[in-house]
């Protein structure tokens, strides 16, 4: 499992809410690629005619995200009594008949019905049955679609990838997404293409298992190969951009891009989970810390303004305090910047589940020092960036991430949208502060 974190925060214990309308409103829960899915399922409804109705798209990566899924649905409910409420997302297509008891929702469809367009034509809602959820294993395609930016029109995102065959010990999502499956290489290209002539600077590819990509694919090609192309054929994209990846399965033509390709983001947010081996090896992961340590120094070793974001889970079972210490380790030893931190969650299902568990005590305490070890990391990063300039995408007025993720507060006010160099003058709290110098496009 990935969790794109950066392309984070949308993160499972904090919901996005679109601002409230007559028409649509829809509630996000989880990673990026589900809040990508939401703006396929606003044009969606938009286009179907759909009024007073609320979309709540779950996630199912922790016991936590599916609570405030539920929690979040009796509140809206009460919020707006007449609103229809469709429930849809990893969790409703993981479970579908636990949101069906709930007398709040009108509705249930699955990961691969919410992307069609059928789905949300008015007559359907009214008229078709109350829970929609196919079998996603059977899914082979990867629907197109395409969205504008999701912050404003500072970025946008072309899903590539969905999917995942791989079994980690603790992870539900594939019985979410179904099996890894892609979009060809010419047709994310051309999305790429369309979003750049309708003003976007950045583009970010999306997927749950990222590098991944390809291997459904006809001469079974790699991630670096789509990289090289749309850079290549899209030569008016400002920046490219990655979303999670896995530690081990960076081809060398993606570690080729990385080194050679300025366009390409200096931030890898790497699915590293934990740092000590034998955890490592009870959650399934094919890579050993050793790998991850080494992984960051060569990508360091190439690109040095490189950043890196991570997720660590605390907690995990059979997890010693001399196991979680290697956990704590590893955030100074691959020299990461953000770290998103899941305590440790049983998902009824996984083999992690059956395993010795931890003392939600212990998980609790040893979550809040990874966290506090993560703002660490994050305040050495941003102090190493004081005095440098570096190439921003302005999010909203007065607010730009750089291209290394950083967040930036401006100096006055620039266009959302807008890509800029940016002089780095200070830090204010979990924040650089910085002056922009000039437009570069």
């Amino acid at each position: 499992m990935t969790a794109p974190v950066e392309n984070t925060p949308a993160q499972a214990e904090t919901p996005e809410r679109s601002p409230e309308r007559d028409d649509v409103e829809i509630v996000t829960f989880g990673c990026r690629l589900n809040a990508w899915e939401s703006e396929v399922m606003r044009d969606h409804a938009k286009a179907g005619g759909m009024t007073d109705t609320v979309i709540i798209n779950t996630c199912a990566v922790t016991n936590e995200a599916v609570r405030q899924a539920r929690q979040t649905i009796r509140r809206l409910k009460r919020e707006r009594p007449d609103a229809e409420v469709i429930v849809t997302g990893c969790a409703a297509q993981i479970d579908p008949d636990e949101f069906a008891r709930m007398p709040e929702v009108g509705r249930i469809i699955g990961n691969a019905e919410k992307l069609k367009a059928e789905t949300f034509q008015t007559r359907t809602v009214s008229g078709g049955e109350r829970v929609e959820v196919g079998d996603i294993m059977q899914v082979r395609e990867v629907a197109s679609h395409l969205v504008d930016g999701l912050d404003g029109r500072a970025r946008a995102y072309v899903q590539v990838q969905t999917g995942c065959d791989h079994r980690c010990t603790f992870c539900i999502i594939p019985y979410g997404r179904g099996n890894a499956r892609s979009a060809p290489a010419g047709e994310v290209v051309e999305q790429v293409r369309r979003l750049v002539e309708t003003g976007h600077s950045e583009v970010v590819l999306t997927g749950v298992d990222l590098t991944s990509w390809g291997e459904d694919l006809p001469g079974t090609p790699k991630l670096g190969r789509l990289v090289r192309a749309i850079l290549k054929q899209v030569p008016e994209l400002a920046r490219l951009r990655l979303s999670s990846i896995d530690a081990i399965e960076i081809d060398d033509d993606l570690f080729r891009a990385i080194a050679e390709e300025e366009r390409l983001c200096p931030y890898m947010h790497l699915s590293l989970q934990a740092g000590d081996d034998m955890i490592l090896k009870r959650m399934k992961r094919r890579h050993l810390r050793g790998d991850a340590i080494a992984l960051a120094k060569k990508l360091k070793s190439v690109r040095p303004d490189m950043a890196f974001g991570a997720d660590l889970i605390a907690g995990f079972p059979t997890e010693t305090e001399a196991m979680f210490e290697n956990s704590l380790k590893l955030v100074d030893e691959c020299d990461l910047a953000y770290v998103h931190v899941f305590p440790y969650s049983p998902r009824p299902g996984t083999p992690a589940a059956r395993m010795p568990q931890l003392d939600r005590a212990v998980i609790k305490d040893r979550a809040a020092r990874l966290r506090e070890k993560s703002a660490e990391a994050l305040q050495r990063h941003l102090t190493s960036r004081v005095g440098v300039e570096m190439a921003a995408i302005v999010e909203r007025n007065g607010f730009a991430r750089g291209d290394d993720f950083s967040p930036i507060s401006l100096n006055a006010p620039a266009r959302p949208g807008a890509f800029i160099k940016v002089k780095i003058t200070g830090i204010d709290g979990d924040r650089l502060t910085g002056e922009a110098l000039e437009a570069l496009s």
